[in-house]
């Protein structure tokens, strides 16, 4: 399962369980176990670089799960609930490009200038006038 550019995890390696379902379904959700569960255990794994395990375990912790219950099927809430691991997975190992700070440009300096400006005249504008000390 491709979980990046870079990355692959087999299918050995995530451990799937079915349970019965909750929610909507009538009858039939009673009687099959069409909810999947996918649990990946991040240190236990062979495929993933120590970089890569230390990233998952920073962000998601030892084991990433992720539930599928979606549909009626087994089938199909398997494939989701592989798919929704596979993204949580590519998600913790993307890395972010590195901030690089900005300054405020010419005009916006001058536009805050100006507005404090017009505050500043509409509270001077807002005070009781002035009394001469007789």
């Amino acid at each position: 399962m491709p979980i990046g550019r870079r990355a692959r995890i087999p299918l050995a390696e995530i451990t799937l369980r079915a349970s019965r379902s909750s929610g909507p379904g009538g009858q039939h959700a009673n009687v099959t176990a069409s909810r999947i569960e996918a649990v990946f255990d991040v240190e236990a794994s062979a495929s993933l670089s120590d970089e890569q395990k230390q990233r998952i375990i920073e962000r998601l912790g030892p084991r990433v799960t992720a539930v599928a219950q979606d549909a009626r099927s087994q089938a199909q809430n398997r494939e989701l609930a592989l798919e929704r691991l596979a993204g949580r997975l590519s998600a913790a190992l993307r890395v972010a490009p590195p901030r690089r700070p900005t300054r405020p440009t010419r005009a916006a300096l001058e536009r805050r200038e100006e507005d404090k400006r017009i505050r500043s005249a509409r509270k001077r504008g807002r005070r009781p006038p002035a009394t001469d000390g007789d």
